[in-house]
């Protein structure tokens, strides 16, 4: 599969928003692979973490996000599932589920009610060890800052506002994926 072919489905390969996505993709995408070399010890599918992390965001262009050039009708918070939707109906529901678990450092069923979000009610946390390790890559950039790569102290600082369980999560990966 590759992942362009599926990109430009949904984006104008002209347009912004395909420039955005792309580059802000790009950047999670070597992040995970640096990541994923540091441990060939856990034997990671190299191939699929790339793939599925330059897909993460592809339900972007559903929201309204003005800001990166995406007019649609959704919260951006629901990128994820949107996505998800996006890439099973592509035939492709490992990379889906990645789309739909990479919002945070994932969203728990109870934290999704609890914070009466606009998504289903169903976890939404990462399991396997590539959906960790994309989730983890894209904490450290944004698609307005892009090519800005943040430190561990400034992601740490963005997660606390969401609560302890985001911030242990997320160190929990940096013990993990960065020796």
């Amino acid at each position: 599969m590759n992942p362009f072919d599926i990109i430009k489905k949904y984006y104008n390969p002209d347009g912004e928003a395909y420039k955005i996505l792309v580059h802000h993709s790009s950047d999670v995408a070597n992040k995970a692979i640096s990541f994923a070399k540091n441990r060939p010890d856990l034997n990671l599918d190299l191939r699929f973490i790339e793939e599925a992390a330059m897909l993460h965001d592809i339900g972007v262009c559903k929201t309204f996000a003005p800001d990166i050039y995406c007019e649609g009708e959704n919260a951006y918070l629901c990128h994820g599932y949107l996505g998800c939707e996006m890439m099973m109906k592509e035939g492709y529901p490992l990379h889906a589920l990645v789309c739909e678990r990479h919002i945070g450092t994932g969203l728990t069923r109870d934290y999704i009610i609890r914070a009466n979000l606009p998504l289903p009610h169903r976890e939404m946390t990462p399991v396997s060890i590539e959906e960790q390790i994309i989730c983890f890559a894209d904490k450290f950039y944004s698609k307005s800052h892009l090519g800005k790569e943040l430190t561990i102290e400034a992601v740490r600082a963005q997660l606390v506002k969401y609560g302890r369980e985001d911030v242990v999560r997320f160190d929990n990966w940096c013990e993990m994926f960065i020796r």
